[in-house]
């Protein structure tokens, strides 16, 4: 293996804990955060979504030129992708009137086609096999889909089928516990088990966030955007801090 393909392998992180909780803890500041911008700042979805496109595309193109891994660029460019995904799913869904079960739907068929075209294109979409820019773009293109369709699959079961946030919680957690049990006792390719449970973080992270920062009357603790996002960067902060994230391994093809 050269040294290029070790370079742009060692830009995705083994995923591992740490990877799922942090992962977590972005989307829902990627929650808080995007309503901050787009309600408690009052400057809609379509300039919240043009802000956060900005900072997820200067992102993206960083995370691309890195020759190396770097946590704290790679997890900024995730929370990016959680920022933009929230603001753009509250505009698809709400102000172009399309609903969180429309928007679900697009979204989905919007994520499984850039599945499908990366499969297609270079032959796996497993991270371990993403050793050019080209890879790469795919894999950041299927991420913003994936945190995108959380937000609106998060707020269609919270609201639509009135799970509330608490009981949407529930729900996605209990399914990504299947997931984890799929990955210990079967042999369902762990690049599935790796794109489902990264999917369903997303709706977890949106609920939580809602969970936190909603009204009392719409079942929220009504805590303030800014001090939840704060907080939940600061945690973000001090794990990778403390537990100090290896490159992922690359694949023998």
């Amino acid at each position: 293996m050269d040294k290029t393909t070790n370079e742009a392998l060692s830009k995705v992180p083994e995923v591992t804990l740490i990877f799922w909780i942090v992962k977590i803890a972005a989307t829902t500041l990627g929650e808080t955060a995007g309503d901050a911008v787009s309600m408690s700042m009052n400057l809609g979805y379509l300039v919240g979504t043009v802000i956060f496109g900005a900072i997820f595309l200067v992102a993206v193109a960083a995370q691309i030129k890195t020759p190396g891994f770097r946590a704290s660029l790679y997890w900024a460019t995730i929370i990016a992708t959680t920022t933009v995904g929230t603001t753009l799913a509250d505009f698809a869904t709400r102000s172009l009137g399309i609903g969180y079960l429309g928007g679900s739907l697009l979204l989905l068929v919007l994520l499984a086609g850039s599945l499908a075209f990366w499969q297609w294109s270079l032959g796996s979409v497993s991270i371990s096999s993403i050793r050019s820019p080209k890879a790469e773009g795919f894999y950041w293109m299927t991420i913003m889909f994936s945190q995108t369709l959380g937000t609106a699959l998060g707020d269609w079961t919270a609201d639509t089928a009135d799970r509330g946030f608490m009981g949407a919680a529930i729900i996605f957690g209990s399914l990504l516990a299947l997931v984890l049990a799929a990955y210990l006792w079967t042999r369902i390719s762990r690049t599935t088990l790796f794109w489902t449970a990264f999917i369903l973080t997303r709706p977890l992270g949106a609920v939580l966030g809602d969970l936190l920062d909603k009204p009392l009357s719409d079942g929220g603790l009504a805590l303030s955007r800014y001090a939840a996002s704060a907080t939940l960067l600061a945690f973000i902060v001090a794990t990778l801090v403390i537990f100090r994230q290896k490159a992922a391994k690359a694949s023998a093809h």
